[in-house]
């Protein structure tokens, strides 16, 4: 049994201690946004917040969530389903090509923004780093990053 709280609700769930986060909150909690991509920690697609930090949730077993708060995908819009400003501008900026890495890019995004604001592309750089988009839409990301820290205007206004 694991005890934690998933988007922002307590939850208990029959899971070996050792199966990673990846697989309780897909196959076990029914929550499919996050993505299996290498399954060794180095493509960031499985990327889930635990206590606020990007983890890869493919080789964090679920034992180190006990008592803890993990934050998926669908945990970032808001309460009545709002999106995020992460998730706007991901949308004014087209950034999706095939979309797998997308749903740990924008956790990855989410984290860098609440800690910094206003970062630069360096700080962009630096913290989309272990977060690899097989489409290259790198361009895009660092774009949406930037809009949704208010540091451009969006492109597409109907986001």
């Amino acid at each position: 049994m694991a005890s934690f709280i998933l988007n922002g609700e307590s939850v208990t769930i029959d899971a070996d201690p050792a199966m990673p986060i990846l697989w309780v909150i897909r196959e076990k909690a029914g929550l499919a946004g996050t993505k299996f991509g290498c399954g060794i920690a180095q493509c960031g697609a499985c990327t889930v917040h635990l206590d606020g930090q990007p983890v890869r949730s493919c080789s964090t077993p679920i034992s180190q969530a006990e008592g803890r708060e993990v934050t998926t995908i669908e945990g970032v819009a808001g309460p009545e389903g709002e999106l995020s400003a992460i998730q706007k501008a991901w949308i004014s900026e087209q950034v999706p090509q095939c979309g797998y890495c997308q749903s740990g890019q924008i956790m990855s995004a989410t984290a860098l923004l609440r800690d910094n604001p206003n970062p630069s592309d360096e700080d962009i750089d630096m913290a989309m780093r272990g977060n690899i988009c097989r489409c290259g839409t790198y361009t895009r990301i660092r774009r949406a990053i930037k809009v949704a820290a208010g540091q451009a205007q969006p492109r597409n206004e109907e986001a």
